[in-house]
Parts: structure tokens; sequence; C-alpha cells
């Protein structure tokens, strides 16, 4: 779990050229992952299948869609999207890997109970590994609300 943690950091970082929380980046790895975990804003990551998986969800994303850890990290992320949604979807993450990121994005989501909400400002950035290679993707937003 730690070496996710790391790839979200390190892709957040060349992307944006900033951390993905502020606060002392010397710090820890797990106390880093406790902070992430336990922080306001929401933070997915998915896999780099072919039909992507999610593998990393804080708090904040179990809240707002309304799902266990085990519920929610291993499904497919197409589905945090309703089916009309997904392409709009698809081409924001296929620009933000061909550009290692982009700032602004907007969207609508479904939780587990079908319940749609918007999402703006939205950060999507690939996942770096140690090697450097892409190993995924993740977002992060802090603005949200029902529909």
């Amino acid at each position: 779990m730690l070496e996710r943690l790391e790839a979200l950091e390190r892709g957040h970082r060349l992307a944006f050229g900033l951390p993905l929380l502020a606060g002392d980046a010397s710090q820890p790895l797990a106390l880093r992952a406790q902070e992430i975990f336990a922080a306001a804003e929401v933070v997915l990551a998915h896999d780099g299948g072919a039909d992507p998986r999610l593998i990393y969800a804080n708090r904040a994303a179990l809240r707002l869609w309304r799902r266990s850890w085990a519920e929610q990290v291993g499904m497919p992320s197409r589905l945090t999207a309703e089916l009309e949604q997904r392409p709009a979807r698809s081409q924001a993450l296929d620009q933000a890997r061909l550009s290692g990121g982009i700032r602004g994005y907007a969207g609508i989501r479904i939780d587990s109970q079908g319940r749609r909400f918007q999402i703006r400002g939205a950060r999507i950035w690939s996942l770096i590994a140690a090697d450097g290679s892409a190993c995924g993707q993740a977002a992060a937003f802090e603005n949200w609300w029902w529909l």
C-alpha cells in the first residue's frame, strides 16, 4: 500500500510541481499515508489495466461514494460514473495520461445508492512508479455537490 501512495505522491509532484498535501515531505511515508487517508479532499486511484480497477480511496472518497474499503477498492473505476458520463470521463483520463496531469476537470458521478453528484475543479494525474513508469491514475477534488 505504501508503494502505491509513493507513486500517487510522486506523480502529483511531477504533474503539478506541488505535493499532494501541504506539509513536511520529509515526514515518514506511513504518517503521510495517514494524512492522505484522513484528508477532507477526495483522493482516488486506479491501476493501469485495460479496465482499470480502483486501488485506493481515502476516507472522504469512501464516504462520498457510500462504500466500504472492501466494496470500493477493487471495483472497476468506470463504475464511479453513470454509463452516459463514461465517454467524457474516459476522454479526461486520456488527456491526463498524455499530458501527465490536468486541472479543473468537472463531471457527474454516482454513488453506491444511485445518487448523482457533480464534481468540479478536480486534478487528474498519472501514478509514477519508482522506476519512472506510469502505473495508473489518480484524481483529487474538494468541490462537489448532490444533484
